[in-house]
């Protein structure tokens, strides 16, 4: 295909004849091109975020703290119960206690009886002070 035939110029010497074609812009020129950088602005705003954070907190802390008060009166309802039974455990082990250590004076009695000098219950420390044995039960498997 010739110059000529596609331009539709019959008998051109030269290209510089040629009438000049070119693209151009639209009427009314381009669009503009966007290069900034767009935040969109839809979402919550920030003290809206702050006021939901602000307000789960303070529902968390409100929560907190009727859980430590409801915590604090169960240990004080525990405290109490303890303190009502500690005397009546207390009496039960002393009752105990006393019916070991006359065993434990018997048998101490039996197996000292040849024994001159001995008295029996009578400490072998002299701290001045009686204590009740520190594992709370006489040990019979020793006697």
């Amino acid at each position: 295909m010739t110059e000529a035939w596609v331009r539709n110029k019959p008998g051109m010497a030269s290209v510089k004849e040629m009438p000049l074609v070119q693209d151009g812009p639209p009427p009314g020129g381009f669009a503009p091109v966007r290069y900034a950088r767009r935040i969109p602005t839809s979402g919550p705003s920030a003290t809206a975020i702050f006021l939901t954070a602000f307000g789960a907190f303070a529902y968390g802390m409100y929560q907190v703290g009727k859980g430590n008060k409801v915590r604090r009166a169960l240990k004080e309802e525990k405290i109490a119960a303890r303190s009502a039974l500690v005397p009546m455990l207390q009496a039960e082990e002393d009752e105990r206690f006393v019916k070991e250590w006359k065993k434990y004076l018997e048998e101490e009695a039996r197996i000292m009886k040849d024994v001159p000098g001995w008295k029996v219950g009578e400490s072998v420390y002299n701290s001045g002070k009686w204590m009740p044995p520190a594992t709370g039960e006489l040990r019979p498997e020793v006697w």
